[in-house]
């Protein structure tokens, strides 16, 4: 494990987390998290990220509260109010930063839940990326009234490598929802993709809060190594 510097930056007015390793790197990875925020858990992600030789920069969405501090019905709240548009120009202020003043030369995407929706957005919106990775992305039918962009079809326009990792039991985004953003991933023409399905796994599964059911635990436990072996291969290559 590579020795690493971590803290709590402000960019451009943001205020977001920063992890990377002692020296530097050259590749790097913008975290979108869950409705946690910037919790413990997202930041032992970025952690990991940092460990692998790559720096981690997370976004935070809700700008301070996170669920190490906030009621979850409160950050129901805030997520109800996320515009898909300034959330994408507050990510492309983190990325300019990212190519700019961190010299990163590759940079990808990784996001959890509402994040991993988000990480495919951006991926089709932003041609920079190095790699998209969507963590049981939350993709409803009909979408929340302030989900204004279509994920499954912008997923369509990423030329990066994507790779997705689908809760089998996953109660926000349906079998077949997952299908068509598997069909659309699998059209385009540049980017590899890889899906990973885990059967029995619910939304979330990544997350500490899910791991008595063992079945969330082991898909955790399976795929997170892989996703960071993914990201090392994308971005320091």
């Amino acid at each position: 494990m590579t020795d690493i510097e971590a803290e709590f930056v402000h960019i451009g007015g943001l205020r977001a987390y920063l992890a990377r390793p002692l020296g530097g790197a050259t590749g790097g990875m913008l975290l979108l998290p869950m409705i946690t925020g910037i919790d413990k858990q997202v930041r032992e992600y970025a952690q990991d990220i940092a460990g692998t030789g790559v720096t981690a920069l997370v976004w935070d969405p809700w700008h301070g509260p996170t669920a190490d501090d906030t009621p979850r019905e409160k950050l129901f709240e805030l997520m109800n109010q996320l515009d898909d548009e300034k959330c994408l120009a507050e990510m492309g202020t983190l990325l300019d930063h990212a190519f700019g003043e961190l010299g990163l030369r590759k940079v990808g995407v990784i996001g959890w839940c509402l994040g991993g929706r988000l990480a495919l957005i951006l991926g089709g919106r932003e041609p920079r990326l190095a790699n998209v990775v969507a963590y049981h992305p939350s993709i409803a039918v009909p979408p929340a009234p302030n989900h204004t962009l279509d994920a499954v079809e912008l997923s369509g326009n990423i030329t990066a490598p994507v790779m997705v990792l689908h809760a089998g039991a996953d109660t926000i985004m349906s079998a077949e929802t997952f299908g068509r953003l598997q069909s659309t991933l699998q059209q385009r023409e540049t980017g590899a993709t890889i899906t990973h399905v885990y059967p029995g796994a619910e939304h979330g599964f990544s997350s500490r809060d899910r791991h008595g059911n063992q079945v969330n635990a082991d898909a955790y436990a399976l795929s997170w190594p892989q996703a960071l072996s993914f990201v090392k291969d994308t971005v320091l290559s």
